[in-house]
């Protein structure tokens, strides 16, 4: 976003100097609903977007508003301390803004990134901001437009002497979860906000296509009717799988195209889109050497998706089987379903252990589990069961090992890999499903196959292994034993 004003103001736009409690620097549809809830919870708010139609968007739309028709304007609407919310796309526009604010702020103003920027990209910006003292915030937003508008879970990343001043205000235009907490927390310093919520998105990137795998395996296998598929979902939501994506998949599957009278999904192409967050969540488990199979799975299966055209042909070329099956999948679809999420929950929590060792964060994983129960896309019944996990050990390695998350795995296992071996036989394909099943029986296998790749690797790049039965490394001579 560039920041050079216009001098041509709308009747709308007013002004006035130093009435503002935080401005808003980027008016779309998030930074819109963002300042409107802060004006909701008492705030005056201040905003600026180059294009004028927003700024009256914005006039029109948020009480105790002052739309500004440049940035100096903006500037000087603000109290001291000054704060100011970017609210503009991740990347160079983030960085552009920032380099052209710095300059302009004074020692204590507080500059916040509430957009999906990278961690890493955050830590950089904000030791820059902390050469010229100015207080950087990396917030993680997650509950869309709806949830900025009405509540969102909140993520903040910074010192706690930067966000001592805006705290307060954070918090109360956060969600609340169901036992009336507050979802917003500061999970750490400079980029674990955002680093939280990439996580955030990565167990969203496959919740998702569980449920999406969920829902076609009834289809394709069960050949359920999309009336009894909305009242499974509408079923299961009501239980331990109780969740907004279910709530919303449920909504969906009850809805007609609007041009047609068929189910909407039917004439909506089977081509999944992404942003890059799940790409990033997956490739930082990867760098951090956390296993991650089912979020990792996830981005694959949207890229999968996108070569519609080559699946179109392939189909048509290669041909698949048709395995009927007598038996009612529908509970074991449910088990695997809930298995499969507790699998997508235990590796994104092992993600953000392992990130806030690497980086010396000290996050509170009980915090994060607490302010996700709210607002946020990921919100589910499971996350109270989570939360009540890292009260009791908070200290936990992997979520599977909470004794009451373990026997809610156990008892949806045979499910579990009755879904998967019909999937199988019917050539429908779970990457899901199947990662997750295979990271549940690998992390508790007291013995994996690992000792043939070691033996592999030492074979013809000499890089030695560990015995059983005594410490150290040690190389064999392969071609001579």
């Amino acid at each position: 976003m560039m920041v050079q004003g216009n001098s041509t103001r709308t009747g709308a736009e007013t002004t006035a100097i130093g009435s503002a409690d935080i401005a808003v620097l980027g008016l779309g549809v998030m930074g819109r609903n963002l300042a409107a809830n802060l004006a909701d919870h008492g705030a005056v708010v201040a905003g600026y977007d180059l294009d004028e139609g927003r700024r009256g968007a914005f006039a029109a739309q948020v009480g105790n508003a002052i739309a500004c028709a440049s940035v100096e304007e903006l500037l000087g609407a603000l109290k001291a301390p000054r704060t100011i919310l970017m609210m503009v796309p991740a990347g160079a526009p983030v960085d552009e803004l920032t380099a052209a604010l710095l300059p302009r702020l004074a020692p204590g103003d507080v500059l916040i990134d509430g957009g999906n920027s990278h961690f890493r990209d955050t830590n950089r910006r904000a030791a820059l901001a902390a050469t010229a003292g100015v207080r950087f915030v990396g917030l993680g937003v997650s509950g869309g437009e709806e949830g900025a508008r009405r509540g969102p879970a909140l993520m903040a990343g910074g010192d706690a002497e930067a966000l001592a001043p805006v705290a307060p205000l954070l918090a109360a235009i956060a969600a609340r979860a169901p036992d009336g907490e507050s979802c917003f927390a500061r999970v750490g310093p400079e980029g674990a906000g955002h680093f939280v919520k990439m996580i955030h998105n990565g167990i969203e990137y496959a919740d998702m296509q569980l449920i999406a795998e969920a829902y076609h395996l009834l289809r394709e296998i069960g050949g359920c009717s999309y009336e009894r598929l909305a009242d499974i979902f509408a079923e299961w939501n009501g239980g331990e799988l109780a969740s907004y994506l279910m709530e919303i998949t449920t909504d969906i599957l009850r809805t007609k195209d609007g041009e047609t009278g068929a189910p909407i999904l039917e004439v909506i192409r089977d081509a999944a889109g992404q942003k890059g967050t799940g790409h990033w969540a997956a490739t930082t488990a990867l760098e951090l050497g956390m296993p991650a199979p089912t979020i990792a799975e996830a981005v694959h299966a949207r890229c999968l998706s996108a070569l519609k055209d080559e699946r179109v042909r392939a189909a048509e070329a290669l041909a698949i089987p048709h395995v009927p099956s007598t038996e009612d999948l529908v509970t074991s679809v449910g088990d695997a379903l809930l298995s499969g999420r507790i699998a997508v929950y235990a590796q994104g929590f092992a993600v953000i252990a392992a990130g806030s060792r690497q980086f010396g964060w000290d996050v509170d994983l009980a915090a994060v589990a607490r302010i996700w129960r709210g607002g946020c896309i990921i919100r589910a019944r499971l996350l109270d069961r989570i939360l009540t996990a890292l009260n009791r050990a908070p200290e936990l390695p992997n979520l599977m090992l909470d004794p009451d998350i373990a026997g809610l795995m156990t008892r949806g296992d045979a499910g579990f890999r009755r879904v998967v071996a019909a999937a199988t036989l019917a050539a429908v394909p779970v990457p899901a499903m199947a990662s997750a099943l295979s990271y549940w029986d690998g992390y508790r296998s007291g013995r994996l196959w690992a000792n043939m790749i070691q033996a592999q690797r030492d074979y013809f790049g000499a890089h030695g292994y560990e015995r059983t039965d005594r410490p150290g490394m040690v190389h064999t001579e392969w071609k001579g034993a």
